[in-house]
């Protein structure tokens, strides 16, 4: 690789924009920092441009966009402001690779807008696939995007697979997908506690520093109930072909099954800078500054399936990707909503599944053709996530 790439991180101040910019640093020949953006750490992203220099950088509001100037090099970096900016660093000629990791429904457009430009898009935002699955599919197909999973569960799925990223699994030999995941820090917690459990708690994983939202999502497995439905979406399997296993030391990131038995497991740290760097430089191999996965002092691996009364939100995850349509997109707004009002101490944390099944059962599932089809359900979905937060404060 004589010129390097340049590169857009959306959400550059969070955990995974941090080590996707660890690992390019280690590699400067290969990866330029083309474009940053950040939605509420300035002051982070004020460093960041410092270091790096991009020719861009995005914020949410003008009074931030004030903010940074003062602060980085003048005539270095261009600040741009909202939703428009992150589409346009997304899309921009000189971009080369787009990495996705606006947690939310806020990085759906850009994510989208990258691979209508026919980016290589690694993708951490789950949403732009559980909200809009078949129309970014369609994207990416349409436009000849590259598309790379950085979740650690879809990355060790796509590097136990053949060498296709969607299909029909049955005719390539694959039996199943499974799905590993810690069971986060309630996985053995008597249920009764669960009911006063706090969001320090919550976000105190055992194995994995993640942002407080995903924290949350994992506490309550609907990190897996969205994976189930990014695995259907990216590798084309059935809801038949999706198995989530429980494993709580986070070694064995995924497996895929063949037709004669054999099960494929990719390994590692639990240390996000593996996928990171197996998709920058994808199909090459790149030092990552992880370091080596020593099996003899972890001294056992355990497995066991999923308690789908202690997880109520895997069956949900079922559920939706089973009733298609606007389902996951509901599902995913309304998952939003609740975990907010959790952090916020407006919901005990069993009040977010709770939230997010009635929200389900009060929308009716409609096909998706446009985007807006998408945007109408998530604001749906909200609006009804609100009230019965609300209804459910006053019978408390």
């Amino acid at each position: 690789m004589n010129v390097p790439q340049n590169l857009t991180i959306l959400g550059a101040t969070g955990s995974i924009g941090l080590s996707t910019l660890d690992v390019a640093e280690r590699h400067p020949q290969r990866f330029r920092i083309f474009a940053l953006s950040a939605n509420e750490r300035i002051d982070a992203l004020a460093g960041l441009c410092q270091r790096h220099k991009p020719r861009y950088a995005v914020v949410a509001h003008a009074a931030q966009a004030d903010a940074l100037a003062s602060r980085v090099e003048p005539g270095a970096t261009q600040i741009l402001v909202g939703p428009p900016g992150l589409e346009q660093i997304s899309a921009h000629p000189e971009t080369d690779c787009v990495m996705a990791a606006i947690v939310g429904a806020a990085g759906l457009a850009p994510t989208l807008a990258a691979a209508c430009a026919g980016k290589k898009v690694l993708l951490a935002n789950k949403e732009a696939l559980v909200m809009a699955g078949p129309i970014f599919m369609e994207a990416v197909r349409t436009h000849g995007a590259t598309l790379l999973p950085i979740d650690s569960e879809h990355n060790a799925i796509f590097q136990c697979l053949p060498n296709f990223l969607s299909g029909d699994l049955g005719g390539h030999g694959v039996r199943r997908v499974l799905l590993t995941a810690s069971g986060g820090p309630f996985r053995e917690i008597e249920l009764a506690r669960l009911q006063s459990v706090t969001p320090e708690e919550a976000c105190a994983h055992p194995n994995w520093v993640m942002g407080r939202k995903i924290s949350v999502d994992s506490a309550t497995m609907m990190n897996k109930a969205l994976e189930i439905i990014e695995a259907h979406w990216l590798f084309g399997a059935t809801p038949e072909q999706i198995q989530v296993v429980i494993h709580p030391q986070s070694v064995v990131h995924s497996m895929v099954e063949y037709a004669d038995g054999s099960v494929i497991a990719q390994l590692g740290n639990p240390d996000m800078r593996t996928p990171i760097a197996h998709a920058l430089a994808y199909p090459e191999r790149i030092e990552a500054g992880v370091g080596s996965l020593d099996l003899t002092s972890i001294g056992r691996l355990d497995f066991a399936p999923p308690d789908f009364v202690r997880f109520p939100a895997l069956r949900l995850g079922y559920r939706a990707l089973k009733e298609g349509g606007t389902s996951p997109a509901t599902l995913n707004a309304a998952n939003e909503i609740a975990v907010a009002a959790f952090l916020e101490l407006r919901l005990p944390f069993l009040g977010i599944t709770a939230v997010i099944e009635a929200v389900m059962n009060d929308s009716r599932p409609r096909a998706l053709a446009t985007l807006q089809d998408v945007l109408d359900a998530d604001a749906a979905a909200r609006r009804s996530a609100v009230l019965q937060i609300d209804a459910m404060a006053a019978r408390a």
